[in-house]
C-alpha cells in the first residue's frame, strides 16, 4: 500500500459517497491514537507492549481489526498491526516550528508521515508519539492507512471538495 494507493481510495470515497474523505494529519493521527489520555505512552495507555495479550504471540501478517480492546475513543488497533499512512509530509524538526493547534505539516518534502507499529517487525507496537516517513510511492505489506470524514463544523482543513484530494496527491 503506498501513499498514493491511500489517497486514491480517498478520492473514491469522497465521489462515492458524496462526502469528503482524507488521510488524517499527523497530529490527528496522534490525537485519536491517544485516544482522550493526552499524556499516555501508547494507545491504550502506559502498559508496555509485552503486557497486551493481544501483542503477544507470532505474527505471520496482519491480524484481524478490534482483537485487542479500543483506546477510549472507540478505536482500535491505534499504534499496532499496520503502519498506517498520514497526509503530512515529513520534516524532522517540524513540530519545533509548527503551529500549536492543528499543525498541518510542511507544505512540501520528499517523505510522507506514517505512524504506529507493524505486524512485521519484532515490537509490533509504538509509542503514540512515535514518528516514521517514507517516499510516498512506495509500497509495502505493512502498510495501511485510516480515513478521516469531514464533519461540516468550522475546521481549519481547506476541504471544500474531491479537487482538494487530487491538488494533495499531486504536491
Amino acid at each position: 500500500m503506498s501513499w498514493f494507493d491511500a489517497v486514491t481510495y480517498c478520492e473514491w470515497a469522497t465521489e462515492s459517497q458524496r462526502e469528503i474523505y482524507r488521510l488524517p494529519t499527523e497530529a490527528e493521527w496522534e490525537k485519536a491514537c491517544r485516544g482522550g489520555l493526552e499524556t499516555a505512552e501508547y494507545a491504550w495507555g502506559d502498559e508496555a507492549p509485552s503486557a497486551v495479550d493481544h501483542l503477544s504471540g507470532e505474527w505471520t501478517g496482519p491480524r484481524a481489526v478490534a482483537q485487542g480492546r479500543p483506546n477510549g475513543y472507540g478505536l482500535f488497533n491505534m499504534g499496532d498491526n499496520v503502519h498506517e499512512w498520514c497526509l503530512d509530509w515529513y520534516a524532522e524538526n517540524y513540530y519545533a516550528v509548527s503551529p500549536e493547534r492543528n499543525p498541518l505539516g510542511p507544505e512540501e518534502g520528499t517523505r510522507r508521515v506514517s505512524r504506529g507499529g507493524s505486524w512485521r517487525h519484532q515490537i509490533k507496537a509504538s509509542r503514540a508519539a512515535h514518528r516514521s516517513s517514507l517516499p510516498p510511492s512506495y509500497r509495502y505489506t505493512d502498510y495501511g492507512f485510516r480515513v478521516v470524514r469531514r464533519l461540516f463544523i468550522n475546521a481549519s482543513l481547506p476541504e471544500k471538495s474531491a479537487e482538494f484530494l487530487r491538488n494533495i496527491k499531486a504536491g
